[in-house]
């Protein structure tokens, strides 16, 4: 690689961390206060947009890096990445429109089923050609966006079943997502943490007191 190539990917990495540390910074801000477990009320539209899209770079930028960085060395303009990012961080936009249209303060029970779904998910076919798709070389951020939401559907479904809002479920399916975009599909891996998740939703059902935070007495207030 020449200077100044290695200087241009240098330059698409910090840019990329640092977006991506700034998001998470902005999102603990945004929605401190606003966890309630399974009662969170997610507010307006406008607040939860703006909160949504914090998350989605905060969560979703870092595991599409290396794509960032193939697309450079495969010789493609360095403007157009950018350009490529915006792409697939909008696919996540528009998953958080169709959220915010269906999301309602639930119970335990609908929490339970929905990440024993999220964890059965895991081990289907469609969910492994999605993670791999997502992996793969692809000529635009729209589709290596609706790839990579086919692959982190489920996982994306446990935050939302266990507190939309909650920085620390936020933060355990952000290093998951992760992961899976950066590692291959292997069932050593794979299998296990579906079960734990199984697990977990087992528990939700039937121990919800041993999920810290999942069940609150208050609600949160509306962001109007």
């Amino acid at each position: 690689m020449s200077g100044v190539g290695a200087v241009t990917t240098t330059a698409v990495l910090i840019g990329a961390l640092g977006v991506a540390a700034a998001s998470w910074v902005l999102a603990v801000h945004q929605m401190r206060g606003m966890d309630m477990g399974v009662n969170t009320n997610i507010g307006s539209f406008a607040f939860f947009a703006e909160s949504w899209m914090s998350m989605m770079v905060a969560m979703m930028l870092p595991g599409a890096i290396p794509m960032l960085l193939r697309r450079h060395r495969n010789g493609l303009h360095v403007f157009t990445i950018p350009v490529f990012a915006t792409q697939y961080i909008t696919t996540w936009a528009v998953v958080g429109v169709v959220l915010y249209a269906l999301y309602r303060p639930h119970g335990t029970v609908a929490a339970g089923v929905l990440v024993i779904a999220a964890g059965l998910y895991e081990l289907t076919p469609v969910k492994r050609r999605f993670r791999l798709q997502c992996r793969e070389a692809t000529h635009s951020g729209w589709t290596f966006g609706f790839d990579c939401v086919g692959s982190s559907l489920g996982l994306m479904a446990i935050a939302v079943g266990l507190g939309v809002m909650s920085i620390t479920w936020m933060a355990c399916v952000a290093v998951i997502v992760s992961a899976q975009k950066l590692l291959p599909p292997k069932d050593i891996i794979d299998g296990p943490l579906a079960v734990a998740i199984v697990l977990l939703g087992i528990a939700t059902l039937f121990e919800p007191s041993v999920i810290p935070g999942l069940v609150q007495n208050t609600t949160s207030m509306s962001m109007m």
